[in-house]
């Protein structure tokens, strides 16, 4: 016997490839939510992530600039003590230049010449005095050259004065100084 399909078999077809396609579909759609979910919770996390570091980033560098901050304080006061240490050592050094100045002053000054004033601005000493002759003057400027203590003596004047009921020369000259060791005037010498 023949049998004979009286269903209709292109509509069951058509009706089979619907659900499938529906199903595929949902498939994909639930497949693109989820790609979609997933990318943005892995972006989320990286942000978060990038967040941590940046603000652990800012931490650090908040210390270092405290640390710098104590950095520069400590380079001030290391700055100010050097400039105390500079200040002492320049004060030790020229301590005994005061006694020198004297003593070389009482062993170059010639007979007869009696000094009333001797007064040092930085470098430049001004002497003045008087004297019995204005030969004796000549002979200190000559010694105060000679002197490894002393350079440039110049007059800057010499004029009659009474002193005493005694007639003398008032004379004013100036001499620089010239800065040295103890021990370079010791080998160089002045006058014994």
């Amino acid at each position: 016997m023949i049998r004979i399909n009286l269903l209709p078999h292109r509509e069951l077809a058509r009706a089979s490839r619907r659900r499938q396609f529906g199903i595929l579909l949902g498939v994909a759609l639930a497949a693109a939510v989820l790609a979609v979910v997933l990318g943005h919770a892995l972006i989320a996390a990286r942000q978060a992530n990038q967040d941590a570091r940046n603000a652990f980033l800012e931490q650090e560098i908040a210390k270092l600039d405290s640390q710098i901050g104590e950095i520069k304080k400590i380079k001030e006061q290391t700055r100010a003590l050097l400039a105390r240490k500079q200040v002492v050592e320049k004060l030790q050094s020229n301590r005994t230049e005061v006694v020198h100045l004297f003593d070389q002053m009482i062993r170059l000054l010639p007979d007869g010449l009696y000094l009333k004033s001797f007064k040092q601005t930085g470098d430049t000493i001004t002497i003045s005095g008087y004297t019995q002759s204005s030969a004796r003057v000549s002979s200190l400027m000559r010694n105060l050259d000679d002197s490894p203590w002393f350079e440039s003596a110049s007059l800057g004047e010499i004029k009659a004065a009474t002193v005493n009921n005694l007639r003398a020369n008032e004379f004013v000259l100036t001499v620089k100084q010239t800065r040295q060791q103890p021990e370079e005037a010791g080998s160089k010498g002045g006058r014994p």
